[in-house]
């Protein structure tokens, strides 16, 4: 029989079980609203970091929250990469192709103070106390250093974060690049945007323009890094202008992801950068040549004018652009029978006489059933759909208009392949205008526009300023499939960081202006230290009116542009370069010889960037970056590292000082020689510029030819400037229109010069495959200090040299010479 007497222990257990429910019952309070529990949104900051993990050369320290990843690119490269709640979005980048794994050994350290990463160039320090992140080079000199912890803010409307990084300022630190921002050369105390903007007559400080490159290169102390903040969404840099001890940039979306590139030279920041984002593939040698456009040059018979003009005056020309009224009803890939009721047989006869023709294609497709291009973009859903999916439109030129998703992959081998025709026709290049891409009324796509982005999704605001590179990108890699082995010239008004993989640039709607000579000359300095060489101006302004003399002054700076190309506004006056008659169309004759006699040398510039990533024009603090005052000269550059330009910028101006950097220099219309490190005066009258030649160098020239190939080269011309310290050049030749330098069909010459009072030696090696049709050197000999009395090649004395009244010294050899010797 069971006892029912109570259990004290199993009481006692029941009442504290009472208890301790009664207590959480009081605790919890139910909310109305539960809103009333969200926390505010606000700027989030990074905490004290207190763990650190390897996976192989990424690098990851969490403060238990956020997690920052440091990547060991190369030993000057280290990425950073912040995820405000430890999950990192997939690693893509239209910037960066493929992510380079170059170091040659790193390390983790961890003390009280701090974890570093380190290579034998550069450590990247992670400090305990704050998650503050500072760069070192090899002799521990702190380059860069944060001045708060990155941080970000909920973006609540559109999701993700808005993202920050702010770094100290030091007191004499100066920034470059940016691309084609039109203020100072030197960003110092500037604020600029980065959003891809259709700016239409364009003026000094107006801010953003056309593309978004999103590297700049810091120098202090004579010590120089850049920060390449890959982020496509809508950016802002700040130089010191809020704070003159803070540096910012921060983005509306995206990840905070930045590269930091170590020097200590400006040059090696620009290389390192082109290991990231790729260097500009060897263009077809004719585009090096002068290029005629005007919107627009219609109909055929204008077309033919135009062409007959610079064959009867016997200025060169390589280009004649054909702008949007040579399409039928301004559609894509269609033209304008009227206008050019046979336009194969025009560009076939333009061809016949040397000309090569380039066609504008913008993105706006006309809505159209009957617009075979429309029709078939729709049926396959490959035009941009709004996130309620109603296809985006839009007026542009044609009406109203769809757009191609550049960003999908299949959209953009259909959209290459629509240039088949064209090319059949005989089009040499093509021009992407409007590609930011612009719209009327609006200016843009809408934020909530949706993109594949190959794979990687995303509405308008990550892709707009991508959206231009790869309309481009699909233009050039349609261009190389159908023209096979031919090299295709393309030329885009908007990109983003790599662009220069695809295409050329020009700087956009400018003005006939003086101060607009001034902004073209910076933007293309500053656009070629930010990884975009092929670059030029509209010379003459494209809307407005020159008179001869800015014209002139234009046709000159832009013979030592990259990129060379008149144009100007259907509105405007004609400007071609005998348009304003004598003497302006004399001396433009001149310069345009100058710059097809210089061919061989801006080729072989060309190269120098594309194999070894350097610039092509290189700004004066590029060269002695040490000197704080030559981070504000902003007129002189070097093309290449050879010639030094100093455009005339002044109406009436007939004298100039211009800077030389240390050495020695020769003015190349007199062959004085002048000592550099200083500034010299010089006359400046309306038929020459300032063109300065360092000592040492082999200039190689062809004879003028009114377009490239028009005349076989028997002999090319080295115009070789005494030194008496070595000097290096290049000579770069292959084909000229073909990939095959890709299989090292192609000669890299190298030449040393050295000398003394009493003789002068000149060394050639040859590197690559090919062979030049020419067989021998016309030698020009400048600047020597002594008459010759004997002239030995390879061991063998040459007999017949000249002597002229201009102290120069004339003779021929074959091109296959190894070492020569003049002496006394």
């Amino acid at each position: 029989m069971e006892s029912n007497t109570p259990n004290p222990e199993l009481i006692t257990s029941k009442l504290i079980e009472a208890e301790n429910l009664l207590e959480e019952e009081e605790e919890f309070h139910h909310l109305n609203n539960p809103a009333d529990g969200i926390k505010p949104v606000v700027k989030k900051y990074l905490g004290v970091p207190n763990h650190a993990d390897q996976v192989g050369n990424k690098f990851y320290f969490t403060d238990g929250d956020a997690k920052v990843e440091v990547i060991v690119v190369t030993d000057e490269i280290i990425r950073v990469r912040l995820a405000p709640h430890s999950v990192f979005l997939d690693d893509f980048s239209y910037g960066v192709p493929k992510l380079p794994t170059k170091a040659a050994g790193f390390t983790l350290h961890e003390d009280d103070n701090e974890f570093r990463v380190s290579t034998y160039k550069v450590n990247c320090h992670i400090r305990k106390k704050d998650f503050f992140i500072s760069f070192s080079d090899s002799s521990n000199h702190v380059t860069s250093i944060d001045a708060v912890p990155m941080h970000w803010e909920e973006n609540v409307q559109a999701g993700g974060y808005y993202v920050f990084c702010t770094k100290t300022c030091a007191p004499d630190e100066s920034f470059f690049g940016l691309g084609d921002k039109p203020t100072e050369f030197n960003l110092r105390g500037k604020r600029l945007k980065n959003w891809n903007t259709d700016a239409y007559s364009f003026q000094w400080n107006q801010d953003p323009l056309y593309r978004s490159i999103p590297f700049y290169i810091s120098v202090n102390e004579g010590i120089a890094h850049g920060i390449f903040f890959d982020n496509t969404f809508k950016a802002q840099f700040d130089f010191g202008a809020e704070d003159r001890t803070k540096t910012s940039f921060w983005a509306d979306g995206g990840e905070l992801q930045y590269y930091y590139i170590h020097g200590p030279h400006m040059m090696d920041v620009v290389k390192s950068y082109h290991t990231l984002t790729g260097t500009h593939p060897m263009p077809p040698l004719w585009a090096l040549g002068y290029h005629q456009c005007r919107w627009s040059y219609y109909p055929e018979a204008k077309v033919r004018k135009i062409a007959k003009g610079f064959r009867e005056n016997q200025i060169p020309c390589d280009g004649i652009y054909l702008d949007i009224d040579y399409m039928d009803g301004y559609r894509c890939f269609t033209w304008n029978r009227k206008y050019f009721p046979d336009p194969k047989k025009m560009i076939s006869e333009l061809a016949a006489d040397g000309f090569k023709t380039v066609v504008i294609i913008d993105p706006g497709i006309r809505v159209d059933d009957n617009y075979e291009v429309f029709r078939e973009g729709k049926e396959k859903r490959y035009f941009c759909r709004r996130s309620d999916d109603y296809f985006m439109e839009g007026h542009v030129w044609p009406g109203r208009c769809q757009f191609p998703d550049f960003t999908n992959p299949e959209v953009r081998e259909w959209w290459g392949g629509l240039f088949d025709e064209l090319v059949q026709m005989g089009v040499a290049g093509v021009w992407n205008d409007m590609n930011e891409p612009a719209v009327f009324g609006a200016g843009t796509f809408p934020d909530d526009v949706r993109h594949q982005y190959d794979g990687y999704r995303g509405s308008h605001r990550k892709a707009h300023n991508i959206y231009g590179m790869q309309m481009v990108r699909s233009t050039y890699e349609g261009l190389r499939k159908i023209m096979k082995n031919k090299r295709p010239f393309t030329i885009t008004r908007a990109g983003y960081s790599g662009v220069q993989r695809f295409s050329s640039v020009w700087t956009g709607d400018n003005v006939a202006s003086w101060e607009h000579l001034k902004l073209g000359n910076i933007q293309c300095q500053r656009l070629s230290i930010s990884g975009i060489p092929f670059c030029g101006t509209d010379i003459g302004g494209f809307s407005g009116e020159p008179d001869g003399e800015l014209f002139t002054r234009w046709i000159q700076m832009g013979t030592f542009s990259p990129f060379m190309r008149a144009h100007s506004a259907g509105d405007t006056k004609e400007r071609e370069p005998w348009s304003f008659g004598e003497p302006f169309t004399a001396i433009n004759r001149k310069f345009i010889e100058l710059r097809y006699r210089l061919i061989p040398y801006l080729y072989s510039t060309f190269w120098e960037h594309h194999r070894y990533g350097f610039p092509i024009l290189r700004p004066i603090v590029m060269h002695e970056q040490d000197t704080q005052l030559n981070h504000f000269r902003q007129d002189e550059f070097t093309y290449g590292d050879k010639i030094l330009v100093c455009p005339v910028m002044e109406p009436g101006q007939i004298k100039r000082n211009v800077y030389l950097p240390k050495g020695k220099w020769y003015n190349f219309w007199t062959y004085e020689v002048v000592d550099g490190g200083q500034e010299v005066s010089v006359d400046t009258p309306l038929e020459t510029m300032p063109v300065f030649i360092k000592a040492g160098s082999v200039i190689p020239e062809y004879p003028v030819m009114q377009y490239v190939g028009h005349k076989e080269i028997e002999e090319v011309k080295l115009n070789i400037y005494y030194t008496d310290y070595e000097v290096n050049s290049f000579l770069f030749e292959d084909y000229g229109e073909t990939f095959a330098y890709e299989q090292d069909i192609y000669l890299e010459k190298k030449f040393v010069v050295n000398g003394s009072s009493k003789n002068l030696t000149i060394d050639q090696s040859l590197e690559g495959l090919y062979t030049p049709r020419y067989d021998g050197y016309h030698f020009n000999l400048i600047g020597l200090p002594f008459t010759p009395s004997k002239i030995k090649v390879d061991g063998k004395e040459v007999k017949e040299f000249q002597l002229n009244d201009d102290k120069t010294v004339e003779f021929k050899y074959s091109k296959n010479f190894k070492h020569i010797e003049i002496s006394k």
